[in-house]
């Protein structure tokens, strides 16, 4: 088995299952890292075929299932619509291949438990790529709620996003059959979630929910978009719409802080923006995905808003620069980040090993907190969430 560079021997060997936006992102980062695009899979051999020119990968595979069983692959990602997370991680797990798969990991929690077991039964690596983690200001937020600033008192937030603002606006996140039966929040309210609970070391215990589905009914486009682009005709049939364009959540922690967060999918003017905002006992940490470079640090006197200086930073968020101040880094370099921490730990051996690594667990977690947010705009009531496994305090370094 080639293993990531850095360790000696032979580069890492990639494949990737799913073409689209998020596949190019994996295939980019994947490289970065020295290994090798062994392979690549989409969703039809024309599409294959076109991917594989545009990402550089060595050969094409007919489909997941081959690519799995190929002796010329380490490690699989997946970036397929939402129901094929199961299966294909169940399938690379089983033939003995790490698994980076997109988030959610499964549409159903008995699905997302069942591959945590799986992982535990093999010894395998498995990373979810909740990448916002790997911004150097949001590191930072985590290291001052460790220590300096005092434990969290309120946490409020949102991600905005305008992509399928309008009836024109399609794509296969919207068939519940493909995406599973939460689209806004599971495709990104996950991605906060998973970010508030990293930076606080704390965990979302319970919550109350309304879903929103702003739109009934959409101009299908088929599978013939990807996410984010638009659409060049308007042509199409109509079709209802069964998933939420806004998610309205207010949480308990289990150490007991109240939250709120707005999740939207259809907020004009909002490209990708994550924002949270954690109210400590002496200041307020804000960062906001869209402006990644600066941490505001607001206080009763002065405030400050906090630029990334590898200088000035604590040891475990200055790890994750890799520019000089003032060239922003961005999406693509966490993206460059998680998946050089989840081969570094390929090659190690453990996830363990890595401070921050977000693997199935955190999956399956993610999981069940869109399940309680199913439940509970279901039931218009407060419904718990299955606590699991507390987060790992943060550490001084990064692990190489």
């Amino acid at each position: 088995m080639g293993v990531a560079r850095g360790s000696g021997e032979t580069a890492l060997r990639v494949g990737i299952v799913g073409a689209g936006f998020i596949g190019d992102v994996h295939a980019r980062a994947a490289r970065r890292t020295g290994a090798r695009v062994v392979g690549i899979v989409a969703s039809t051999p024309e599409r294959t075929e076109e991917a594989a020119a545009r990402v550089g990968a060595e050969r094409t595979f007919r489909d997941g299932l081959e690519l799995i069983a190929s002796g010329e692959v380490d490690v699989v990602h997946i970036c397929t619509p939402n129901d094929l997370h199961h299966p294909l991680a169940e399938a690379a797990l089983a033939s003995g291949k790490h698994v980076v798969c997109e988030k959610p990991l499964a549409v159903s929690v008995a699905d997302a438990r069942a591959l945590c077991a799986a992982v535990d039964a093999t010894g395998l690596v498995a990373a979810v790529p909740f990448v916002y983690r790997f911004y150097p200001m949001v590191r930072e937020a985590r290291a001052r709620l460790a220590t300096p600033v005092g434990p969290a008192r309120l946490i409020h937030g949102s991600y905005l996003q305008d992509w399928l603002s309008t009836e024109q606006d399609d794509n296969w996140r919207v068939d519940s059959s493909r995406g599973g039966p939460s689209r806004a929040f599971a495709d990104i309210g996950s991605h906060w979630c998973d970010l508030v609970e990293f930076v606080t070391g704390d965990r979302i215990a319970s919550v109350c929910a309304e879903l929103i589905t702003a739109l009934p009914e959409r101009l299908s486009a088929g599978d013939g978009l990807h996410a984010f682009e638009p659409r060049a005709t308007s042509e199409g049939s109509v079709r209802s719409v069964d998933t939420e364009d806004v998610a309205l959540v207010m949480f308990r922690t289990a150490r007991g802080v109240t939250g709120s967060l707005v999740v939207s999918q259809i907020s004009s003017g909002h490209k990708n923006q994550l924002r949270f905002e954690i109210a400590a006992a002496d200041a307020t940490l804000a960062f906001d995905q869209e402006q990644p470079d600066v941490l505001w640090v607001g206080r009763r006197g002065p405030s400050e808003l906090l630029a990334r200086d590898m200088a000035h930073l604590d040891a475990a968020a200055a790890a994750y620069v890799t520019l000089p101040p003032g060239h922003p880094q961005g999406y693509q370099d966490c993206f460059d980040a998680f998946v050089a921490d989840a081969h570094r730990a390929i090659a190690l051996g453990s996830t363990a090993a890595v401070d921050g690594l977000p693997t199935f667990v955190d999956g399956l977690r993610a999981v069940q907190i869109t399940d309680a947010v199913l439940r509970s705009a279901e039931a218009h009531r407060w419904v718990d969430v299955e606590l699991g496994e507390a987060p790992a305090a943060a550490r001084t370094e990064r692990v190489s």
